[in-house]
């Protein structure tokens, strides 16, 4: 256990130096706070709804992850099967699950890190008025909940091939169908014919079902188990991926 914690310990500190040794991330973190700003005050007419809230902020979270994660986890495994260091790695006497953990720890830490320099927006927020700070709270760990799925998806897809834009594209399918499904003309189509039961499980296995929950203040159980059992699903089947690579 202890050298299981330490091996995925340096996978995690080798990854998150890697991200911030390339101009990539620091255009990804603009990227993010620039579209987070014009989806929030212009998009979410902010200052029109005269409301001291962050509903306008977060309600476009899923959309902005739905396309930006896939562009960071494109490359966890498939930039290492390009460049041949995934043979290196596979050989070495480490569990695969360890170098799974540290890679995605260290994805989903870049991401946090991205998401809480959106602070001066809650600190704005409490500025123009009193706002329930204990929804907007809930909604940042929703955020983050729901960002470690989408960079579980991404992980495991990556690992399955060695072209990123392959990688992209399905990793970004992926998370829209597991976006969408909680629509409600998506919702509309299954009661149409297939009863309510079955539109239930539509919607319990959405994002934004699960998302806009937490978004509201309520950081129900079963959210938060929708949350961690797809991120450990998906890492599951990473690990298997490439331990298939070692056989």
């Amino acid at each position: 256990m202890i050298n299981f914690i330490y091996t995925s310990t340096n996978i995690f500190k080798r990854e998150i130096l890697s991200y911030f040794s390339t101009p990539v991330a620091y255009v990804f973190i603009a990227i993010f706070l620039i579209l987070s700003g014009l989806f929030t005050f212009y998009l979410g007419n902010f200052f029109e709804l005269g409301q001291a809230n962050l509903s306008s902020f977060f309600e476009w979270h899923p959309w902005l992850y739905l396309f930006l994660i896939p562009s960071i986890t494109m490359r966890l495994w498939a930039e290492e099967k390009k460049s041949g260091t995934i043979e290196f790695i596979t050989t070495l006497p480490i569990s695969v699950t360890s170098i799974v953990i540290g890679k995605f720890f260290a994805s989903w830490v870049f991401t946090i890190v991205a998401l809480t320099l959106t602070f001066p927006f809650w600190i704005t927020v409490n500025y123009m008025g009193n706002p329930d700070n204990g929804v907007i709270l809930a909604s940042y760990i929703g955020s983050i909940l729901m960002a470690g799925g989408y960079l579980a998806i991404g992980s495991c897809i990556s690992a399955m091939t060695s072209n990123q834009v392959i990688a992209f594209v399905v990793s970004a399918t992926i998370s829209f169908l597991f976006t969408v499904s909680g629509l409600p003309i998506v919702l509309d189509f299954f009661s149409s014919w297939s009863g309510q039961t079955i539109t239930d499980v539509v919607a319990s296995l959405s994002f934004l079902t699960n998302y806009y929950d937490i978004t509201r203040g309520l950081i129900d159980l079963r959210c938060l188990l929708y949350f961690f059992t797809l991120i450990f699903f998906f890492l599951y089947i990473n690990v298997l991926i490439v331990n298939n690579m070692r056989d």
